[in-house]
C-alpha cells in the first residue's frame, strides 16, 4: 500500500474503513496525528506507512498521556518484535478498538490482553495486583502496601471495588469503567475454579458492567 503526497488515497481509505471501526474522517485524522510524530521530511504517505514511531513518542499524545494503562496499550497493539514502536496500521488498530463503534466483544478481548501483564493468556492475582498499581500510581504516596493489596483482592465479603474516592484521595481515578470489585472478578469469574481467569470468564463478568464499553475509549 502507499501513494504520493500527504493524504491517503481514496482506495486506501476505503480499505482501512473496511478493516476498522473508524470513519474516513477518523482515519484521516489518525494519519495526520501519526505523521506529526514523524520528522518533517518523512511525512509522505509512502514513508508514513512504512515508518514506526517509538512508544515514547506515542505516549506523548495527550489522549494517551493520562491513561493509567498507556504503556500496556501500546505494547499490546505493537507488531514490532520488541514491542517498542507502532506503525501507522498499529496505531489505527489501537484507535479502532477504542472507538465508540467497536463491539463490546472486541473491547473486552483487548481489555483482557491489556490486563494480562505477563502475556500468559490468563489473569491471575499478580496481574490484578499490577492492574491496581497502574490505577493508583507507582509513587510512594499512591502505591498500595502489600497488606492493602491483599485486603483489596481478598475482601470478598464487603465487595470492595474500584470506585471513585474523590479528588486528591489515594483511590482517585480507580474507576476507568471497572465498577466491579476485584473480589467479583476473582470469585465470580473463575468459573472452572482453577485460580485464574481466562478470556471467556473475563468477558462474562465484563458483560455485566454497563459502563465498560462507553468508558473503554480513546478519541483523538
Amino acid at each position: 500500500m502507499g501513494g504520493s503526497g500527504s493524504r491517503l488515497s481514496k482506495e486506501l481509505l476505503v480499505e482501512y474503513q473496511d478493516l476498522t471501526f473508524l470513519t474516513k474522517q477518523e482515519i484521516l485524522l489518525a494519519h495526520r496525528r501519526f505523521c506529526e510524530l514523524l520528522p518533517q521530511e518523512h511525512r509522505s504517505v509512502e514513508e508514513s506507512l512504512q515508518a514506526r514511531v517509538s512508544l515514547e513518542q506515542i505516549l506523548s499524545l495527550p489522549e494517551l498521556k493520562a491513561n493509567p494503562f498507556k504503556e500496556r496499550i501500546c505494547r499490546v497493539f505493537s507488531t514490532s518484535p520488541t514491542r517498542d514502536s507502532l506503525s501507522f496500521e498499529d496505531f489505527l488498530d489501537l484507535l479502532s478498538v477504542f472507538s465508540d463503534t467497536a463491539t463490546p466483544d472486541i473491547k473486552s478481548h483487548y481489555a483482557f490482553r491489556i490486563f494480562d501483564f505477563d502475556d500468559d493468556g490468563t489473569l491471575n492475582r499478580e496481574d490484578l495486583s499490577q492492574l491496581v498499581n497502574c490505577l493508583t500510581g507507582e509513587g510512594e504516596d499512591t502505591r498500595l502496601s502489600a497488606s492493602e493489596m491483599k485486603q483489596l483482592i481478598d475482601n470478598v465479603s464487603n465487595g470492595a471495588g474500584l470506585g471513585w474516592a474523590g479528588p486528591g484521595s489515594r483511590r482517585e481515578g480507580l474507576g476507568f469503567g471497572l465498577k466491579l470489585s476485584l473480589s467479583q472478578i476473582l470469585e465470580e469469574s473463575d468459573i472452572d475454579r482453577d485460580g485464574t481467569i481466562n478470556l471467556s470468564e473475563f468477558q462474562h463478568v465484563i458483560s455485566r458492567s454497563p459502563d465498560f464499553a462507553s468508558s473503554f475509549k480513546i478519541v483523538l
